[in-house]
């Protein structure tokens, strides 16, 4: 196996032991799950904190999100191309969320890595951009198609918050597109 395969798979056996124990995984847990030696992991990594930090990377990763938005394209209207893109835009966001709650809640700042970067995440920007190139130019939009797409992603986001002052309620993406492209008010 190449190095890098061994690192892949080393990160494919960590990631679900870090939505179970967060940081406080050990690596002789790590080495089991992977079915390789203890020091096998440290000659993959530097330490633990290296092999975490390319865990939550890869668990930020969106490839699998922008690929199903694109596939949204298929759909025959734009409620059900927002739809789609809005159930793949949700499924990371509750990945992302409860990883960064488990490693922050296990003592791990998982923003650490980020402090140098000033802007919304990479990540967010290529969905962003994917969910925008959903609207066509048959869709009459009132603003531009990235407005739209970033106002959408406001919804989505907020909607997925609950609790703690929050409320236990969501819409579902079908009833996040009703209200985003006809608003709150009932039509005459």
């Amino acid at each position: 196996m190449s190095p890098e395969d061994r690192r892949e798979a080393i990160v494919a056996a960590t990631v679900p032991l870090l939505f179970t124990h967060g940081a406080n995984v050990t690596t002789s847990q790590i080495a089991k799950a992977a079915g390789i030696a203890e020091g096998t992991v440290f000659r993959a990594f530097k330490d633990k904190q290296e092999l975490i930090r390319t865990c939550v990377r890869s668990v930020l990763g969106v490839d699998s999100e922008l690929e199903l938005i694109e596939q949204a394209r298929q759909a025959d209207t734009l409620a059900e191309r927002l739809s789609w893109a809005i159930s793949a835009v949700s499924g990371y966001l509750d990945r992302m969320w409860k990883l960064m709650s488990v490693l922050r809640d296990s003592g791990y700042d998982p923003h650490d890595e980020r402090r140098e970067h000033k802007g919304p995440p990479v990540e967010m920007q290529r969905i962003v951009e994917r969910v925008a190139s959903l609207f066509g130019p048959d869709d009459d939009l009132r603003v531009d198609p990235s407005l739209a797409a970033r106002l959408l992603l406001g919804l989505v986001f907020t909607n997925r918050m609950q609790g703690d002052g929050f409320g236990d309620a969501t819409a579902g993406a079908d009833q996040l597109v009703e209200l985003f492209l006809h608003g709150v008010l009932k039509q005459d």
